[in-house]
């Protein structure tokens, strides 16, 4: 697997992070999903949170890895203070501590009673799919969750986003029910972590 690097976001990645988005919902729809084809996440949600600090992305560090992903053909990956040697943005997710409001009310049962991590509109570019990096992405929240003492992941998708559902099959996650946005209805899944989990 290629190197990467993975920080929070700044407000100069935003232009990037739309462009992931925006080839994610395409994906999406080219498979026949329903997921995201309502707008959402737009430019508001992405800078909400940068402005939280709960936005994260996984950067490309090809030249210390001695190869690269293809070009992306953005040019704009350079994060807002510039002192960073410019590593393309590869994937974003926000990853929050503070609950979802929809979870409380699950047609089903979760796992735990506790608080959890949850991570929302996570997305690769199509330039890097195939290397793992919604599982990477998803080991880094585990990560940031043992850290803060926080044993349980829950995160959900919509029934037709096959990808999604094969990636939280492969990691570990188990279904619960389901939840309702004002979108719709999402498939509702959790994890409860182990230390290994995020080594």
């Amino acid at each position: 697997m290629e190197k990467t690097r993975f920080r929070s976001a700044a407000a100069g990645d935003i232009p990037r992070i739309l462009e992931i988005i925006r080839q994610a919902r395409h994906r999406m729809a080219a498979a026949g999903s329903q997921q995201w084809q309502d707008g959402y996440p737009a430019l508001d949600d992405i800078a909400a949170d940068v402005v939280h600090a709960c936005g994260y992305v996984l950067c490309h560090a090809g030249e210390a890895a001695g190869h690269t992903f293809a070009e992306s053909g953005s040019g704009e990956n350079r994060p807002e203070n510039g002192n960073r040697k410019e590593e393309p943005i590869v994937a974003y997710g926000a990853i929050l501590f503070d609950g979802e409001p929809a979870y409380a009310e699950i047609r089903g049962a979760w796992l735990t009673a506790g608080p959890y991590v949850v991570v929302h509109r996570l997305a690769v570019a199509d330039e890097a799919l195939g290397h793992g990096l919604g599982t990477e992405f998803l080991r880094h929240a585990a990560r940031l969750a043992l850290e803060r003492g926080i044993r349980a992941f829950r995160i959900d998708t919509n029934f037709d986003n096959h990808r999604m559902l094969r990636i939280l099959a492969r990691n570990g996650f188990t279904r619960c029910g389901t939840i309702r946005y004002r979108s719709g209805q999402r498939e509702a899944f959790e994890k409860i972590l182990l230390r290994e989990a995020a080594d």
